[in-house]
């Protein structure tokens, strides 16, 4: 375990609500980039009108993609933003609920949204940048420890 205690307050909330038919991990990073927002924690509630999500497989090195090809909720999509090569990195993971009350989750790859997508983005320390960590190829925050 990595323990860092960072001091940083900017106060900078921002709220992104996506229409229908906008493609959520574009749309959210085309505000962070606008914003200049280089590290936060995400949440965000609505729904898709088809989705993808992804399982990294680490013998593959890479996600194995799930098609979500139906209306869902999102019940719950938490993540993070750091920089990456001096640009915001997404990285989201969304549990989505289909109608007959199951659930689907993992990496968020792609998402449709129908009818909204309600995104809350709280600013943290600009200084937890990501890295590739060559033992998985994965994106890492580097900046606690």
């Amino acid at each position: 375990m990595r323990l860092r205690e960072v001091h940083h307050q900017t106060g900078r909330v921002l709220v992104v609500v996506c229409d229908k038919g906008e493609e959520a991990v574009a749309a959210i990073g085309a505000a962070l980039g606008e914003q200049g927002l280089r590290a936060g924690r995400v949440t965000a509630v609505g729904g898709f009108a088809d989705a993808e999500v992804g399982w990294f497989d680490r013998y593959a090195g890479d996600y194995r993609r799930i098609p979500v090809a139906e209306q869902v909720e999102v019940l719950s999509l938490l993540g993070d933003v750091a920089a990456r090569d001096g640009e915001p990195a997404l990285h989201v993971h969304a549990v989505l609920g289909r109608a007959d009350g199951s659930t689907v989750g993992g990496h968020l790859l792609r998402g449709v949204v129908w009818p909204t997508l309600e995104v809350i983005v709280s600013e943290v320390a600009p200084e937890l940048a990501k890295r590739v960590d060559p033992q998985t190829g994965l994106a890492l925050i580097s900046g606690a420890g």
